[in-house]
């Protein structure tokens, strides 16, 4: 409604004096959006398309939506903008308390669950799947890529569906029914496993056995009985000669840990006189273009999962550290004498196959009884299937879809023989929607669009798919079929179970991997000439440490603001000399406690420093939008096209970044948004484009680190920059909460959901916001286990 402007100036006479009728808390908020909005967001400016004076403060359930947009500005103390007069904190709290009581008040007596979706498998949740249904690893490699949203590659709005993927869905399924089964005798077929180009394998590598030196180390599951030939080759110079081969090495060559061939190379061999190419008789090979051509072995290996490993024997080294510098990539080199490298390892076969003589962990999953007799195999197939499809569909298969399965069964039984009607049922069953569509029943008597509470087994559904991006396994499944999953004490005790099972490592790789821009690593590379020591092992060095620091949050059931502040992290040698860490030796990553309050939380982690930065230098946009983003729920909008990018150094004034972006934002267009994101990044300019520390910049420059975030919070460097942030820690763990529900429900946000995101913080505050209570809250809330009806098709209308 229209405030009268008389009564408004009488409030505040009456407010300043302390005398008149008391006001209600509607009109003493009344006067405060008076006194700091309404000049912005009036009739007449309607400034960002926000108009305050229109709405009623005595209804505020009513423009929820909007409300909602006020509350979140008000909480990032982003509204009245810094450079207007702003309330006290005082009053900031007491006007956010009061009207997120309202909200909520007006959600309790409107619940809203959110828009129905039909969620799709994406490739991780199926390769998933496929691991806890048949017992088999796979890289689902004929599926696309999937698309994300919001953040996350899970969310339904992504997950979309063509007659391409259908496809992929059933080249997929035939593949992996194969080599589950074993069933089909494939033609022989060549794999390649590569090494990263820009992998140092000058030491020890995580995964080879002990006493080797760099190397390749392949996990590979063979569907049959047969011959496999496994060739390695070395990394070659640009001219194709074998590089690195003038010393005498040694190559060993294992499987399942035992040696399979010891391979001589290099040495005095180098030196003969040039050899006869036998493929083409005219021509002459230096022995050092041929000097892995005889690094071959053809073996017999039967059907299942085996480790092969190739690595370089290792020797005690001949000149000092500091000469060698080992962290220095061997393939500029720059380790002062020329070590030879592998390439690949190349599988090829099967030769001479034939069916598992043994049983695969696979074929034991699947085969649970086999018939001794053809009057058997009925029987056998209908519990083979039945088990099997309760699984993959999250519920008990009802009649007509047992009939179905066993029809594709009877239909490869008269092609071959019981395991191939198996095989072919199977087929179907991996590619059919029930497996690959999230379906979640609605009650028969639900009106359209109204919400309802969701059933146990898609309850489980939602859990195992949230903590384990997997289907539900047979406890969970089990205890759901009967009803119990609600029961609040049978859930909790199922929810400490699911994170204590190894399969909650899901959260860390999906969740945290995204959230945290981690997957992003894999396609970094810094300017090799800049940043000299970058490699494949630091990369792998860097994402390591934040997953082992993100999951010890999740295993001690620590507090999310540990996530920020915690005093520990996890090291390798690797890493422990990129960050001038010493006493840290071996590849083998170990807890250690951190004594520079720079380096605590993620602000410290080089793996999101990394990230965040150019590949020539810092970004302090970068960085500022990633805080923004990610630890402030406060994204900057995008910015308008006709803005430049920032210019890179010339070596001429300004050379700075800071001096740059100050040159930048000197253009009104560009002004807005980097006052909001800079400042947080110029505070991480200590850190280099690859996380390292620095007092100077590349071009000689004295780092400045201090600035004045948009709150009007003063600060000077990393410590003092998280410290600022934490000042009000709420936002940091409303942001937590809004990236985690968003993740577990596998769909954008509305502002429907937000009484649900503070009634979870709340919970959480409870536990002093342990990880597991968020977990527990989110499960337990309204948007998780409710679910608003579909409305009736056309044509439904009058029926």
């Amino acid at each position: 409604m229209r405030r009268d402007a008389v009564t408004a100036l009488l409030l505040l006479l009456a407010l300043a004096t302390g005398r008149g009728v008391a006001a209600t808390p509607a009109e003493r908020h009344a006067a405060t959006f008076d006194r700091y909005c309404q000049t912005c967001h009036s009739e007449r400016l309607q400034t960002a398309g926000l108009v305050l004076e229109r709405l009623d403060l005595s209804d505020v359930g009513s423009e929820a939506q909007t409300w909602e947009k006020v509350v979140h500005k008000l909480r990032t103390r982003s509204m009245p903008p810094p450079a207007r007069s702003r309330p006290d904190e005082e009053s900031y709290d007491d006007l956010l308390q009061w009207l997120e009581t309202e909200l909520d008040a007006a959600a309790t007596r409107r619940p809203d669950p959110g828009r129905p979706l039909l969620h799709r498998l994406n490739r991780t949740e199926y390769r998933n799947a496929i691991r806890d249904l048949l017992d088999l690893e796979i890289e689902p490699s004929t599926l696309p890529a999937d698309d994300s949203a919001y953040g996350f590659d899970n969310v339904a709005d992504s997950l979309g569906v063509s007659p391409l993927l259908l496809e992929s869905y059933v080249t997929t399924a035939r593949k992996v029914a194969r080599q589950a089964l074993g069933t089909a005798l494939p033609t022989p077929l060549a794999k390649i496993y590569r090494a990263p180009e820009d992998l140092t394998q000058s030491y020890h590598l995580r995964d080879m056995p002990l006493g080797t030196r760099g190397g390749i180390a392949v996990d590979e599951h063979f569907p049959v009985d047969g011959e496999y030939e496994i060739r390695v080759r070395m990394r070659r110079l640009a001219t194709g000669q074998v590089r690195g081969i003038a010393e005498k090495s040694w190559i060993e060559l294992s499987v399942d840990g035992e040696r399979a061939a010891l391979y001589e190379v290099g040495g005095g061999d180098v030196y003969k006189p040039t050899i006869v190419n036998k493929q083409n008789p005219t021509q002459t090979l230096s022995p050092s273009f041929v000097a892995d051509q005889h690094m071959a072995v053809r073996m017999p290996l039967v059907a299942g999962r085996h480790t092969i490993t190739a690595g370089f024997v290792g020797r005690p080294a001949a000149l000092a550290e500091s000469t060698t510098k080992p962290y220095l990539r061997s393939y500029v080199g720059a380790t002062g004498r020329d070590l030879p490298d592998l390439e690949h390892i190349k599988l090829t076969g099967p030769y001479e196959a034939r069916r598992a003589s043994g049983e695969t962990a696979s074929r034991t999953r699947i085969l649970t009884c086999k018939p001794e007799a053809e009057a058997e195999e009925l029987g056998c197939a209908r519990r083979i299937l039945e088990r099997l499809g309760r699984r993959a569909y999250r519920r008990p298969l009802e009649e007509p879809e047992l009939d179905e399965l066993l029809g594709f069964w009877r239909a490869g039984r008269q092609d071959g023989d019981f395991e191939t009607g198996i095989e072919l049922a199977l087929r179907f069953l991996l590619s059919s929607p029930p497996f690959i569509f999230r379906f979640e029943d609605e009650p028969a008597n639900v009106k359209p669009s109204d919400p309802f509470q969701l059933s146990d087994l898609a309850l489980a559904s939602r859990l195992s798919f949230f903590l384990w991006s997997s289907i539900p396994d047979e406890e969970l499944l089990s205890i759901a079929e009967a009803g119990r999953l609600s029961e609040p004490g049978e859930l909790e005790r199922q929810l400490a179970r699911m994170l204590a099972d190894p399969r909650s490592a899901a959260i860390v790789d999906n969740f945290a991997g995204q959230w945290l821009y981690l997957r992003n690593l894999e396609g970094r590379t810094p300017d090799p000439l800049t940043y000299s020591d970058w490699d494949d092992n630091l990369r792998r060095a860097l994402r390591t440490e934040t997953e082992l620091f993100f999951g010890s949050i999740v295993k001690e059931d620590r507090s999310v603001v540990d996530l920020l502040t915690a005093d520990y992290t996890f090291l390798n040698e690797r890493l422990a000399r990129h960050y001038g860490v010493k006493g840290i030796h071996g590849d083998r990553f170990r807890r250690v406690d951190i004594d520079d309050p720079n380096r605590r939380g993620l602000l410290g982690h080089a793996s999101i420093l990394t990230v965040t930065s150019h590949a020539t230098r810092t970004s302090p946009v970068l960085r500022g939008k990633w805080i923004l983003d990610n630890l402030l729920g406060a994204p900057p909008p995008p910015p308008p096209p006709e803005v430049p990018d920032l210019p890179e150094s010339d070596h001429a004034e300004p050379s700075s970044v800071r001096e740059r972006l100050t040159q930048h934002r000197n253009d009104p267009a560009c002004a807005a948004c980097h006052a909001q994101m800079d400042p947080y990044g110029f505070g991480l300019e200590n850190f280099d484009a690859i996380g390292r520390w620095r007092t100077r910049d590349s071009g000689g420059s004295a780092i400045d680190a201090a600035d004045v975030l948009p709150d009007g919070r003063a600060f000077d460097g990393p410590s003092e920059l998280r410290e600022a942030i934490l000042a009000r820690p709420e936002v940091f763990l409303d942001t937590f909460t809004r990236k985690l529900l968003t993740y577990a429900l596998g769909r954008g946000l509305e502002y429907t959901d937000m009484p649900a995101v503070r009634r979870i913080a709340h919970e959480a505050a409870q536990d002093d916001h342990r990880f597991s209570s968020f977990i527990s809250a989110i499960a337990s809330s309204e948007p998780f286990r409710m679910k608003r009806a579909s409305a009736k098709p056309l044509g439904e209308e009058g029926s």
